[in-house]
């Protein structure tokens, strides 16, 4: 126990039955990987993307391209640092190895911020489908939410198996219908009529360009910085894989393969929902604040009736990214919690099919939670952009936080642990972690001085000063020789399978 008491935190003994009551079960291979990675986050190219478009097409563009290198550099570092340490915490275990228990634990916080909230802004965004499809007033969206919590949390806790083969199908489901979208917007598309529609007015703000044809970038460089959130939202969540480690079949081989695979499959996708959905009427104008714009794009294609049929089809990618995300914030609650960062109740696993269902109901509860908090204080007032919005900017600024940290952990890790096995290595290696970090950091700086995201970025920085309080007066002590733990203080010599 090298690290025993260093930066002021305890470990308890814990016997072998604490360990007995927490087991996972190993299932996963390369594709059930890739349909976990493209599942969780393709999502964010069905809704919520969209809200960049009001800063005009062409800061959208540039946003995206700026996002999609960081989320290179990111996914490639993960993909070295997963094999490396491959255990179930993900980003919490690498700046654990790299930083210490303080710098786990407030990577673990940014992370399941991230993860509590991503789902959230998904499952309203199934409930603004929903609304458009079957004509219900607002105030039944609660009940979607509701519903859709209680379906996909009972599908994560029958069996890892089950989570799997649900995963696979769904994602497939949802990019054969984003294909079917491309296939049918390309001979309709008409880029300068409609996606370059906003234009600046006489006293500055955006307007609509009514004939089309406006610039590229009508808000200056600060419509491509306000557009960077809403470009996250088309890779938010990639970086949960290594989440799986601990149930992937061989993570030190499967695991590079999958990521990569994913986040190349999302890139691809992310310019064509960009291009293809903005070049149809409504235009970038029209889907700026539009809950469904692959909905609006099939009804534009399609007309009405048939678009309902169609969007259907469309929840598919909603419904992929809500239950892999549920995936993810259960195994990241059991993590944190199986280590003591956590209270430890809630990485007990369920006796019979051996996943975290006290970790996945909690994180449910509270992601509904502030749904309805946010819904009955603000949302039915304002419409549901804020809501939507609200929400996703809660969840990109915790994301960004992470990758700050994990980013940090990959150069810390390269320079302090350089003896370590490492299966796979980026090929970016710190220049790809470099960049990561200062994208992100750029993100999280305009979050914070723009009045437009102050509000959420203040609610989430309460909620992390709550949790660092936690941890300095009572988690620092109750801490367990986790895994993730075991590898760090022995400075990479722990087995990975030791648990």
């Amino acid at each position: 126990m090298a690290d025993q008491g260093t930066q002021g935190v305890k470990y308890e003994k814990v016997g072998d039955e604490y360990f007995q009551k927490r087991k996972l079960r190993r299932y996963a291979g390369v594709w059930s990987l890739w349909a976990l990675g493209v599942g969780a986050v393709i999502s964010g190219q069905f809704s919520g993307w969209n809200y960049g478009l009001a800063f005009g097409w062409g800061s959208m563009f540039a946003a995206t391209v700026i996002i999609s290198i960081m989320y290179l550099g990111l996914t490639y570092s993960i993909a070295e640092m997963a094999t490396a340490l491959p255990h179930t915490g993900g980003a919490y275990s690498f700046a654990r190895s790299a930083m210490g228990p303080w710098g786990g634990f407030v990577t673990g916080v940014a992370e399941n911020i991230e993860y509590v909230l991503t789902p959230a802004v998904v499952v309203f965004f199934i409930g603004s489908y929903m609304g458009a499809i079957l004509e219900t007033p607002p105030e039944f969206q609660p009940v979607y939410w509701i519903l859709g919590y209680g379906i996909f949390v009972a599908a994560n806790l029958f069996g890892v198996e089950l989570s799997f083969r649900v995963t696979v199908f769904v994602t497939l489901l949802a990019l054969a219908c984003l294909v079917f979208f491309y296939i049918a917007a390309l001979p309709n598309m008409d880029f300068g009529r409609w996606a370059m529609n906003v234009t600046a007015g006489p006293d500055g703000a955006l307007i609509e360009a009514p004939e089309g044809n406006g610039p590229w970038f009508p808000a200056g460089i600060h419509g491509v910085l306000a557009a960077l959130p809403f470009a996250v939202w088309l890779y938010l969540a990639i970086e949960q894989l290594p989440l799986a480690s601990e149930e992937s079949i061989d993570p030190r081989r499967d695991m590079p393969s999958g990521i990569l695979f994913g986040i190349f499959t999302l890139v691809a996708s992310a310019f064509a929902v960009l291009l293809l959905n903005s070049s149809i009427s409504p235009g970038s104008w029209g889907l700026r604040a539009s809950g469904e714009p692959l909905l609006e794009g099939f009804r534009t294609l399609f007309g009405t009736n048939l678009a309902k049929v169609l969007a259907l089809v469309a929840i598919a990618g909603l419904v992929a990214s809500f239950h892999a995300i549920i995936f993810a914030f259960g195994r990241q609650i059991y993590s944190l919690s199986r280590a003591g960062y956590f209270p430890r109740f809630l990485s007990v696993t369920h006796g019979t099919h051996h996943t975290p269902h006290v970790a996945l109901i909690a994180g449910a509860l509270v992601g509904l939670a502030v749904m309805l908090f946010v819904w009955y204080v603000y949302g039915q007032e304002k419409g549901g952009a804020f809501i939507g919005g609200a929400l996703l900017n809660m969840a990109v600024f915790g994301a960004m936080i992470s990758y700050v940290l994990q980013a940090v952990s990959f150069i810390m890790l390269r320079t302090r642990m350089p003896g370590i096995e490492r299966p796979y290595r980026s090929p970016f290696g710190m220049v790809g972690a470099g960049l990561t970090l200062i994208i992100a950091l750029v993100t999280i700086f305009f979050q914070v001085t723009d009045a437009a995201f102050q509000v959420p970025v203040l609610a989430v920085a309460i909620y992390y000063a709550i949790m660092i309080l936690y941890f300095a007066v009572f988690g620092r002590t109750q801490l367990v020789l986790s895994p993730e733990e075991e590898f760090a203080m022995s400075h990479g010599k722990a087995d990975y399978k030791s648990h």
